[in-house]
């Protein structure tokens, strides 16, 4: 699957991205990317005329911007260079973006909605938070009280690996499906909004949950010293709460791209082949 790849913008990621499409033996041009070295540094048209054109996860940095260290490139300005012809990927699809997009006939697909994609990403992250946690905490999560805040992909993996370690886990959910599944695990099932005095045993926090969890009041029930780690894209813990608490504390965004970014740019490639694959009609 020779391929003409034209990546712009985005994180470690994608120049490791390059060097992965390269080694396969496509042609890689990439823009935005320098500081960390890739395959086919070029300019920006070069890399908005390739076959197939890979824009960063997620694909804005603010509101119609796109997520690149090259300067503000306005996201209806990179459209208008490309054509209908191209495949156009990229993560995390804002309906601002897609509609953008489609203004000018372009498919914009979205990779991170693809399941192999997220669970991926999901143990990558979960690996990285406790690399976070390690790197902050003054003792050992052996025997560690741990609470997990949400069980989608990310909360069930770093149950597993806490629990793995050693640690005593506890996750708090909503649904009373996966509540059941915490209990099931054999971990201490919360109700994430009856929180209230069920707090002061935990030595780390971790947030999966993109909205708010933990404020202020329910803050003052940890304990001196619990980390807590914020790993959703939206802050689900008051961490200027916390700070002001002298809660030790950290927002852990986009752990896989800063941490195992190969790992991760390896995912998205094999993602990227999977959904070329499928347009050909080929059998995975």
């Amino acid at each position: 699957m020779e391929k003409t790849f034209g990546l712009i913008g985005g994180d470690r990621r994608q120049a490791e991205l390059s060097h992965l499409l390269a080694a396969d033996g496509n042609t890689v041009h990439t823009y935005g990317l320098n500081t960390w070295k890739p395959v086919g540094a070029s300019g920006l048209e070069q890399a908005a005329g390739a076959d197939v054109v890979i824009l960063p996860l997620p694909l804005c940095r603010g509101d119609g911007v796109l997520n690149c260290e090259e300067g503000p490139v306005p996201t209806r300005s990179l459209f208008r260079r490309l054509r209908p012809a191209q495949r156009v990927l990229a993560g995390q699809v804002k309906p601002e973006q897609r509609q953008e997009a489609a203004d000018y006939g372009l498919a914009l697909e979205d990779y991170f909605l693809r399941e192999e994609l997220t669970v991926a990403n999901a143990a990558a992250t979960a690996e990285a938070a406790i690399q976070v946690a390690m790197e902050r905490l003054d003792e050992t999560l052996l025997g560690m009280e741990c609470l997990v805040l949400g069980f989608g992909r990310i909360g069930k993996l770093l149950c597993h690996r806490l629990h793995g370690l050693g640690a005593r886990v506890a996750a708090a959910a909503r649904r009373p499906v996966d509540l059941a599944w915490i209990r099931a695990y054999g971990w201490q099932a919360l109700e994430t909004g009856k929180l209230d005095g069920k707090l002061s045993g935990f030595g780390a926090v971790f947030n999966t949950v993109p909205s708010p969890v933990l404020g202020r009041v329910l803050l003052e029930q940890l304990p001196a010293g619990c980390l807590c780690v914020d790993l959703a894209s939206v802050q689900g813990i008051d961490l200027a709460a916390a700070e002001s608490l002298g809660l030790p504390n950290v927002w852990a965004r986009s752990l896989p791209g800063r941490l195992m970014p190969r790992t991760a740019a390896a995912v998205i490639r094999d993602a990227v082949y999977y959904i070329l694959l499928e347009e050909r009609g080929d059998p995975a």
